[in-house]
């Protein structure tokens, strides 16, 4: 049988087994078929991707562009950051979050703090090994346990428990096999701030179960009054990693700064594997980062005042679809329970974009627990909102 223009021929070679479950992205197909919508004339505005719309401070690009003009900026860089951005990340962790991290071993820059997951999946666990992971929770957690061949364990988060887990029933289980547990405050897709008791609570049962205790912490600037890193907790750096980044609270997202804070050894075990994946960042990026770490109160305050002001209007457009939501939750989205006569979050969801031409995101697709649940990004323009409003009242008859 002869090829047509339109068929291709089989792949000569079959994917790898690791890939196993782990499927691309949903906003990565999610955002192809809102271009194909666009491409077809329909004006769909997303409200599901928390990139930041807002630019850098002025000085961080002001930082960068000078730093381009240097000759000696452009080759390899190290592994493990310019001493200067390791000092600043400690600095700006003393500063904000009161705790202490010596810039030489317990600081490493990342490539944002998404390529930390990998980093730290393929340097401890393998087949066999058992893993914790959030239902709801960031999507990248199943993913990069899942190709390291490790058997995901999920805990429950439920907002009769205020999105915690039940550290109890999940020693109950038996743990012995687990390695390590994702866990995520402030908690993106709940808002959950992070909770003091809670992080010391956990501290110890990672203690008392051998499991190292991995904190994602990318939302403690946005909406939130007080920051808090889990190494603030004595004795937490025998047992805990931090993920951090200057993607949210920065702006930055694009520009791929994180790091991973923890203590030396545990560092040095990452690092073996990040060597062999990437060869430094571009030492101007790095350099525009210590000017973000710097930046003064005044920079949070403004951004959140913008956040703010938007989730006021988000809140309209939930109660306008007649979802019930916490008022107190943090971070950059807004994430709502579905009225009951609802089969699933992911109906209303297509109801808003098919009729309506407004993306909402599912809560399905951070795991089973979000199912009754729809999540809205602040990362958008005002006006977006209250054209999203606009629509959804004419599609309720309501306008």
């Amino acid at each position: 049988m002869s090829t047509t223009l339109t068929e291709q021929p089989a792949m000569i070679i079959s994917p790898a087994s690791r890939l196993g479950e782990v499927k691309e992205y949903y906003f990565s197909t999610k955002l192809r078929e809102i271009a194909q919508m666009r491409a077809q004339g329909l004006p769909v505005l997303n409200l599901g991707i928390g990139s930041p719309d807002l630019p850098p401070a002025r000085e961080v690009v002001d930082r960068l562009v000078d730093a381009v003009t240097h000759n000696d900026v452009h080759g390899y860089q190290s592994y493990n950051g310019v001493p200067e951005l390791r000092q600043a990340f400690a600095h700006w962790y003393k500063t904000w979050f009161g705790a202490e991290l010596d810039p030489e071993g317990e600081v490493l820059p990342l490539m944002g703090s998404k390529e930390g997951l990998m980093h730290i999946a393929m340097a401890f666990l393998e087949a066999g090994d058992e893993v914790l992971v959030p239902n709801p929770g960031y999507p990248a957690y199943r993913a990069v346990s899942n190709l390291t061949g490790a058997r995901i364990v999920e805990y429950q988060l439920e907002e009769e428990r205020n999105w915690l887990p039940d550290l109890a029933a999940l020693e109950q289980r038996g743990l012995g096999r687990v390695k390590i547990m994702w866990i995520n405050y402030p908690n993106m897709p709940t808002g959950r701030p992070a909770d003091r008791r809670f992080m010391e609570e956990a501290v110890a049962f990672a203690r008392r179960n051998e499991i190292l205790l991995v904190n994602d912490n990318p939302y403690s600037f946005i909406l939130n009054g007080e920051q808090f890193s889990i190494f603030s907790i004595p004795g937490a750096k025998d047992v805990a990693l931090e993920l951090n980044s200057l993607s949210k609270g920065h702006n930055m997202a694009g520009w791929r700064i994180g790091m991973l804070a923890g203590r030396e050894d545990y560092l040095k075990v990452v690092l073996r594997f990040k060597s062999n994946m990437d060869s430094g960042m571009f030492k101007p990026v790095q350099l525009a980062a210590v000017e973000a770490l710097n930046s003064p109160p005044s920079w949070y305050e403004n951004l959140n005042a913008v956040y703010a002001e938007r989730r006021k209007t988000v809140f309209q457009l939930f109660d306008l679809l007649q979802c019930d939501y916490q008022t107190e939750q943090v971070g950059m989205f807004v994430w709502a329970k579905i009225p009951d006569r609802y089969g699933s979050a992911y109906e209303l969801a297509d109801e808003t974009l098919y009729k309506a031409h407004v993306f909402i995101t599912p809560g399905g697709i951070f795991g089973s627990q979000g199912g009754r649940y729809l999540r809205i990004s602040l990362c958008s323009d005002g006006a977006l909102y209250e054209e999203a409003i606009r629509r959804v009242q004419k599609l309720q008859g309501t306008l």
